[in-house]
């Protein structure tokens, strides 16, 4: 077995820890966003919904506890489409020349970018976790040590299965590209719908039709619902709003992101057959 996307692994993984700035701002930022943003806007989604009569016999979580799910999710798409850079710039600097020209299948490339910004997204949604644990979060509120692994585990391979989907894209976004500042603007072009038509930090039910449309086959509308299933429960109230999650719906959302995950493999590995380095 060829396992040559070790390699690539390593070495991203290597530059990921050697650079000290690097992982102590992927690291402190979005744990950061969650203590400022999710205070700030807690505070004043619990002044509006004071008045709002609470559901009988249904747990009732703060704000923070529902952005909590969010900020996990926002970390994890923006660390995975930004992922992709680091093979623009070993294009723009030669690197990647001698790896295309190695006995090197150019999968592995892929599959190598995919398994350490995975890893990355790991470590940040960990942090995420921890750190919203000591701000008041609620998550695992109630729960067996058991069931807190199982939902780690499932809040794990939800993150895992959708960072892998968009470090796809962004791969297949960065071997096209010819320029940081253009890769970085068609990112930040992609980030905003993904991010403002998802329930990550408001409930979607008060969409425009089109809105709510698009948050459905949104992949982290799925991977939001994924974490608070796994994190909070699959019935509590947040925002006045009751959220119900079956298991069949939770699969649904999981099935979603591997098969959005399935076809950004292929284009990536499209672009990746069709580029010439020079």
């Amino acid at each position: 077995m060829n396992t040559g996307f070790l390699t690539i692994y390593w070495r991203d993984m290597l530059r990921f820890v050697r650079f000290r700035a690097l992982l102590f701002s992927s690291l402190v930022q979005p744990a950061l966003w969650l203590a400022f943003f999710g205070i700030a806007m807690s505070n004043n989604f619990e002044r509006l919904t004071a008045t709002m009569p609470v559901v009988p016999d249904v747990r009732t979580v703060g704000y923070l506890t529902f952005i909590g799910a969010g900020v996990i999710a926002m970390t994890t798409l923006f660390t995975s489409l930004f992922g992709g850079t680091v093979l623009l710039f070993d294009k723009n600097w030669g690197l990647m020349r001698e790896t295309l020209s190695s006995p090197l299948p150019r999968i592995h490339v892929i599959i190598g970018i995919g398994l350490s910004g995975m890893t990355k997204s790991f470590i940040q949604a960990a942090v995420i976790m921890g750190f919203g644990l000591l701000l008041g979060v609620e998550f695992f509120e109630g729960y067996t040590l058991v069931q807190i692994l199982y939902s780690l585990v499932g809040i794990m391979v939800f993150v895992g299965t959708f960072s892998l989907g968009f470090l796809f894209l962004s791969a297949a976004i960065a071997i096209t590209m010819e320029s940081p500042e253009g890769m970085q603007a068609v990112i930040t072009l992609l980030t905003m719908p993904f991010f403002f038509t998802s329930n990550a930090l408001y409930p979607v039910d008060s969409f425009p039709p089109v809105l709510r449309a698009l948050s459905t086959i949104n992949p982290l509308t799925h991977l939001v619902s994924g974490i608070r299933y796994f994190a909070i429960g699959s019935d509590f109230s947040a925002i006045g709003i009751r959220y119900t999650y079956t298991q069949e719906g939770i699969l649904l959302s999981y099935f979603a992101l591997l098969a959005f995950a399935g076809i950004m493999f292929f284009i990536a590995r499209w672009r990746f057959t069709k580029v010439t380095v020079t």
